[in-house]
């Protein structure tokens, strides 16, 4: 099997390959791509160096499956012609994800969706997968009627320039700036583009794709989304109002069972999710479980993931993976 890897010179292209690695993805071909300022480099998959090639080759090479990380208006251009030539494009850019004739998948919750006539697939917001992977259980048991949820978001989530300006102003540089203001010891409540409705594109993304998701449009949701000085994951205060009535204990054991997610909810001993742990994992952490005292069937919960796997490189391989093992490609 052909498998493309297109902005495999990314951060989230790196954590693919590494991800694609571990997995173990029965891959009899790898095609790393990338810009064209890129191609003829090498990259490293499972200790062999592979040299990049351009779009026009990949699309030529005719993998069975072809992972994007490269952006809104490469995926735009690129991914309908790789789908001409029978390549399943998995897309981790914004730009399929609320198109009506697209899948937006995660896979714990909506693979079955799929189906071979699906060519294009949208792997959703990074924020947005460790959200669902909590609600999606719990919507299922009590019906949810509203969501609050407050970001706090790696720079990873900007990609190594952000990174850069972190680290450079922790040494007490001036580094080109990615954000409009310096990050070290600062919160930006600014992630991604103000749009008309002074709401950024972050928190749009949040408030549309659970429904998408999750099959569910009749719960409202709102966000704020803030960037922090953080590299090892995005954490997210949550807060959930149902239709009916729910027990602590019970939604701990809910979540406690739900594969993908991990319960870290022990405040006795200091035990509860954060980005600095969940740094190089896959799975979501969920904590802080209590009631909200201020009115009735809410919930306050805190969630925890690694955005650049779980958010978003073990995601898109995940669904490669129910792919191949539902025979989809």
């Amino acid at each position: 099997m052909k498998v493309a890897v297109v902005g495999a010179t990314g951060m989230v292209g790196q954590v693919m390959l590494k991800v694609l690695e571990e997995r173990n993805l029965p891959i009899t071909e790898l095609i790393p791509v990338a810009s064209e300022r890129s191609v003829g480099n090498k990259v490293k998959y499972k200790d062999k160096e592979f040299t990049i090639v351009s779009m026009n080759d990949a699309i030529a090479a005719k993998p069975e499956i072809a992972i994007f990380s490269a952006g809104g208006g490469t995926s735009l251009e690129f991914a309908p012609k790789f789908a001409e030539v029978g390549t399943v494009v998995i897309d981790n850019s914004s730009a399929w994800r609320m198109d009506p004739t697209k899948k937006l998948v995660v896979p714990e919750i909506n693979a079955n969706v799929l189906t071979k006539e699906d060519k294009i697939i949208a792997n959703p917001n990074c924020s947005t997968i460790q959200l669902v992977m909590v609600l999606h259980p719990l919507n299922q048991k009590y019906d949810i009627k509203r969501v609050i949820v407050s970001t706090y978001q790696s720079v990873t989530g900007t990609g190594k320039a952000a990174v850069d300006q972190l680290n450079a102003e922790i040494k007490g540089e001036n580094p080109e700036k990615v954000y409009p203001y310096q990050i070290f010891k600062n919160a930006l409540p600014h992630c991604d583009v103000f749009a008309d409705d002074d709401y950024t594109k972050e928190e749009i993304k949040l408030m549309k794709e659970p429904k998408k998701i999750m099959g569910d449009d009749t719960f409202n949701l709102t966000a704020t989304a803030v960037r922090v000085p953080v590299q090892g994951g995005h954490s997210e205060s949550v807060n959930i109002e149902f239709e009916n009535e729910f027990e602590l204990e019970e939604v701990r054991k809910i979540l406690s069972e739900t594969p993908g997610v991990v319960l870290q909810d022990d405040v006795k001993n200091n035990e509860y999710p954060m980005p600095l742990y969940s740094e190089g994992r896959d799975e979501v952490f969920v904590g802080r479980i209590r009631r909200d005292l201020s009115q009735p069937k809410t919930l306050n919960l805190w969630i925890v993931a690694d955005n650049l796997r779980k958010g978003a490189a073990t995601n898109a391989v995940q669904i490669a993976e129910y792919l191949v093992e539902n025979n989809l490609v």
